[in-house]
């Protein structure tokens, strides 16, 4: 037979380096060992070779473990577990041995050990299981029985393989999870062995090594636990063992089918995947890609604390998708944070209706293009044809096409009933037909809707809900992880749970308060600093605090500058994160008040801190923006290069702020909202002014970009007017650079970031209340 190998290299393949599958083996165990006096290598049973890594799989029959070395030392002539295949059933004795039929050419490590092959006969049909070794303090020999389930030793302390056996999950929530896996037979001491297992056989004492060696004496005074032979047994608990409270989000089907509450999630659940279609059984085929799926339990919990309800759903494994194959386009609609904050203010001005809603299931509503199959889900296999796959038919969560086919499906039912896609905002639907206008925003399956008509919102969500299955909540007071709380004067956005999830997680619910986020004195650099922290957890933290951002500009530069340290971050960094922390401890019920305003107009502060990073000197420029008086955008972030002047930096970051203001020009005209006045933007740097509106400093401007001078188009044409404004006054002042506290203060509470205590009255026990 002629193989790939022969015809490219002319020869055949070279098999001296494979070794013998089952021989013994002596892999290095250092990777393994706690200490240094442990053994560096323990015989072994050669299974075969890593898929995943270069190196050897080595069974440990010791401590029931796979070790994978790439140092191995093989005994290919010896076979620890070697059988006598010739009988198919089991007799009552077995052949006498003694001392004298060992052949072995190692030293033992125990007193009983299994015989090799020279004592088997001819292979039968059936292939008894591996049998563990005998521990030495067991004086009779085990009977060990042809059944194919494997079965332990009594007395033994050897720890369970890290493959536990295939679970058949049963939705019966009263089955008992100690039990999954049991023995069908114990052995019980006795003189008989069976033929069809390896014979054992007792070493002499003098080839026999002692169950324990005596310590060695130390040449030094030092007396440790291994001399003195105390050796502390691991504890392990299990936490199945006990039983697990509802109210935790589970990540175990057989756990959560033993509560009433999570079970019946996975019921709601798998019925609505049923009542949809989503999927149909079919035998699985050679050339099917079948791709797995999990249930995520998740706690949906109201403003103040409580537990509203259980939700699980099933996810499919995505990342097993083939890229053309299994799937083409992915997009998922997501609303900005600004358009949120930008339709708010509208509403609020003309006090229009505001009213939220989710849609159950979202994805499920998509339809795919693609052939994509996937397992049965877990706790809910098909008595009849448990061995068929599912051929999807609809989106399921998980999937790498699934947000862009709910996306695909909602457009195109809101863009038949009259709404218009917004081309600013992908995610934002306009309805502007006979003086009624209303504003569809979503963001996956939560939706955000208002307008002046509260008929015709009425009309359409009632279309809507014969479309797809969704919940009315009414009055928007939570929405995207944002507490949205009505006032006589507006709308106060406050995230005070999600800080106080954030101080817990951290563990600095208890720390103490500072009144800025940052010191003014410190410095922070990328030098080496041996003093290391625990990368994972800071950069966990400053996602979160990214999130935040969202209502609380006033943290918008510290975490901003402590981005710039998430590849290797030291104990410096840690400990300015932590002042953040301590801050947010200060202002956990500050948040951003959306007032009404009469003139809607869009109005910028713009500022740049030159050279102000100490380790590229490169500049930091910030804005702000305001729609009449409430911000709505803004923004912190380093410059790509590296400015000659605080003029040029302050240059750069008006460019910048005009991008801005032009889209956000852009979605109020789509909305439907004039202004009359172009926007304008202050600036403390004069010579920035003058370079905005005239062409001066050319000698020392012209290696600028010339995308930068498109400011002075705008200025020219009288789309847009930049102003000085003095520094004492520049808003933008607090995205740039630490500030002292009373400065701080001062600019946080002109941008509209306030206490709670000062706008709200009957809610402020339940925003200072801790959740329990």
């Amino acid at each position: 037979m002629t193989t790939p190998y022969n015809i490219l290299f002319k020869t055949s393949p070279n098999y001296i380096k494979l070794k013998t599958f089952g021989c013994l083996c002596f892999p290095w165990l250092k990777p393994y060992t706690n200490n240094k006096l442990e053994q560096k290598s323990e015989p072994c049973v050669f299974l075969g070779y890593s898929s995943t890594q270069s190196a050897y799989n080595c069974y440990n029959f010791k401590t029931n473990k796979i070790h994978h070395s790439r140092h191995v030392q093989f005994l290919e002539n010896e076979f620890p577990y070697s059988y006598d295949f010739n009988s198919t059933t089991t007799p009552t004795t077995s052949p006498t041995t003694s001392p004298s039929n060992i052949n072995q050419s190692f030293t033992p490590l125990t007193n009983h050990i299994p015989l090799s092959t020279s004592e088997s006969n001819s292979p039968s049909n059936s292939i008894s299981p591996i049998t563990p070794i005998v521990s030495t303090n067991q004086t009779n020999q085990h009977h060990i029985t042809n059944n194919p389930t494997i079965t332990s030793p009594q007395n033994s302390n050897s720890t369970p393989s890290n493959n536990p056996p295939n679970i058949n999950i049963s939705p019966n929530p009263n089955s008992n999870l100690h039990s999954t896996y049991t023995p069908n037979q114990t052995p019980s001491p006795s003189n008989e062995t069976s033929d069809n297992s390896p014979t054992l056989c007792t070493l002499s004492q003098s080839q026999s090594i002692p169950a324990t060696q005596p310590p060695l004496v130390p040449t030094h005074n030092m007396v440790t636990r291994g001399q003195k032979g105390i050796f502390k047994p691991k504890k392990l608990f299990s936490v199945s063992k006990y039983p697990i409270p509802p109210s935790v989000e589970l990540t175990c089907v057989s756990k959560a089918l033993q509560h009433v509450e999570w079970k019946q999630a996975m019921s709601d659940e798998f019925m609505a995947l049923m009542k949809n279609g989503t999927w149909s059984l079919v035998p699985p085929e050679p050339h099917f890609n079948i791709i797995g799926n999990k249930w995520v339990f998740r706690l949906k919990r109201n403003p103040d604390g409580p537990i509203a309800r259980y939700k699980a759903r099933l996810v499919a494994k995505g990342f097993h998708q083939r890229p053309g194959i299994d799937f083409k386009d992915t997009f998922s609609p997501v609303i900005k944070p600004q358009t949120i904050k930008l339709v708010l203010s509208i509403a609020i001005s003309k006090k229009w209706l505001l009213s939220q809603m989710d849609v159950n299931n979202a994805f499920l509503h998509g339809t795919l293009s693609e052939e994509v199959y996937m397992s049965q889900p877990p706790g809910f296999i098909h008595q009849n044809f448990p061995h068929h796959v599912c051929k999807l038919h609809k989106s399921l969560y998980g999937l790498k096409q699934a947000p862009r086919a709910w996306y695909n499906e909602l457009k195109s039912f809101v863009v038949a009933y009259g709404f218009s896609n917004s081309k600013s905002d992908p995610s934002l639907f306009i309805y502007n037909k006979d003086n009624v206008i209303s504003y569809f925003l979503v963001y996956v399956d939560d939706i955000l809707l208002t307008g002046n008509d509260s008929s015709s919102l009425h009309n359409f969500k009632q279309a809507l809900a014969k479309k797809f299955s969704l919940k009315d909540l009414g009055t928007p007071s939570h929405f995207l992880g944002v507490e949205l709380l009505p006032t006589s004067t507006g709308i106060f956005m406050t995230q005070h749970h999600y800080i106080r999830e954030l101080l817990q997680k951290a563990n600095m619910l208890d720390a103490k308060p500072v009144s800025t986020p940052m010191s003014t004195s410190c410095s922070l650099a990328l030098e080496d600093d041996p003093s290391t922290c625990d990368a994972s957890s800071y950069r966990s933290i400053i996602g979160s605090l990214h999130y935040l951002s969202i209502t609380r500009p006033d943290v918008a530069f510290p975490v901003n500058k402590l981005s710039q340290f998430m590849q290797k971050p030291n104990a410096t960094h840690m400990q300015a994160l932590k002042r953040v922390l301590r801050y947010l401890k200060a202002t956990i019920s500050h948040g951003l008040h959306l007032v009404p305003t009469k003139c809607l107009t869009l109005q910028a502060f713009c500022d740049a801190d030159w050279g102000g990073d100490i380790n590229d000197r490169k500049s930091t420029g910030a804005y702000i923006i305001y729609l009449g008086s409430n911000a709505i955008s803004w923004s912190c972030k380093k410059q790509p290069t590296v400015a000659r002047s605080s003029t040029e930096a302050e240059y750069r970051t008006i460019g910048s702020t005009t991008t801005e203001l032009l889209w956000l020009q852009q979605v109020l005209k789509e909305l439907g909202i004039n202004i009359q006045q172009p926007p304008a933007i202050f600036s403390d740097n004069i010579g920035a002014t003058y370079l905005c509106a005239n062409p001066v400093f050319h000698t020392r401007m012209k290696h600028l970009a010339i995308d930068y001078h498109f400011v002075r188009d705008l200025v020219a044409k009288n789309q847009l007017t930049v102003s000085h404004v003095p520094s004492s006054h520049q808003l933008a002042d607090l995205l740039t650079k630490p500030l002292s506290s009373t400065r701080h203060s001062f600019l946080t509470s002109k941008i509209g970031v306030v206490e709670s205590s000062s706008i709200l009255r009957g809610r402020i026990g339940v925003l200072r209340t801790n959740p329990s």
